[in-house]
């Protein structure tokens, strides 16, 4: 029996003179391993960073081209962050006039415009400079903040929260829901045909963070 290597690696041949070549365990461990994190690496890759994302800007309310976005983790974590923010709230569903308080719903647009500024604001300029598609989804998130939300909250906000503020105490009003108090305002109609058609926006938007954070599924 001839040793190379009698820790690592052994050649010999046997009675019948066949060369046999034993490795080590240390050396099938490392083979495993190896072979293991390479089957890892490519499972995670195909959940992780699957296909490129084509947003068409018309169906969530912003002006511009389609837009492309390739998954990495950057822009997965702030996608993730900013889904949980839309569908916790009221802002991510469906309005249900019926049983919604308008009030109650524009505080919730209200926090989501702060909270998706600081969701924002935590990702360093220069990260974001070498990162295309993490800035495409960024300057997506503030236009449906500033071309999206804010030119309903501009016209209607304030103007329903004055009226509902001097109706609700009157002697007449106090027995009222304010579900039914509400349908009294002198534009209802066009007020609610406004919001519904941002609360659809904004729905489309929440499905596309979701794509991105967890994938088209």
């Amino acid at each position: 029996m001839m040793n190379v290597n009698k820790d690592i690696v052994k050649v010999f041949f046997d009675e019948n003179w066949n060369l046999n070549i034993s490795l080590h365990w240390f050396i099938y461990s490392l083979v495993f391993v190896v072979v293991l994190l390479w089957i890892i690496n490519i499972l995670r890759s195909k959940w992780i960073f699957h296909k490129n994302l084509e947003i068409d800007s018309a169906e969530i309310g912003i002006q511009g081209q389609k837009i492309k976005i390739k998954p990495n983790y950057t822009n997965i974590n702030i996608a993730y962050k900013i889904w949980v923010e839309l569908n916790t709230r009221k802002i991510g569903l469906k309005i249900d006039f019926d049983n919604d308080v308008i009030n109650e719903v524009y505080n919730s647009w209200y926090q989501f415009f702060g909270i998706t500024r600081e969701l924002i604001k935590e990702l360093p300029a220069t990260k974001i400079r070498l990162d295309k598609d993490s800035k495409e989804l960024i300057e997506m998130s503030t236009k449906i903040l500033n071309e999206g939300l804010r030119p309903h909250l501009t016209v209607w906000q304030a103007k329903y929260r004055k009226w509902y503020k001097e109706v609700k105490d009157l002697d007449s009003n106090k027995n009222k829901s304010p579900q039914t108090l509400q349908e009294e305002f002198p534009q209802y109609d066009l007020l609610k045909d406004d919001m519904e058609r941002v609360n659809k926006n904004l729905i489309k938007y929440k499905e596309v963070v979701y794509k991105l954070a967890f994938g088209d599924k």
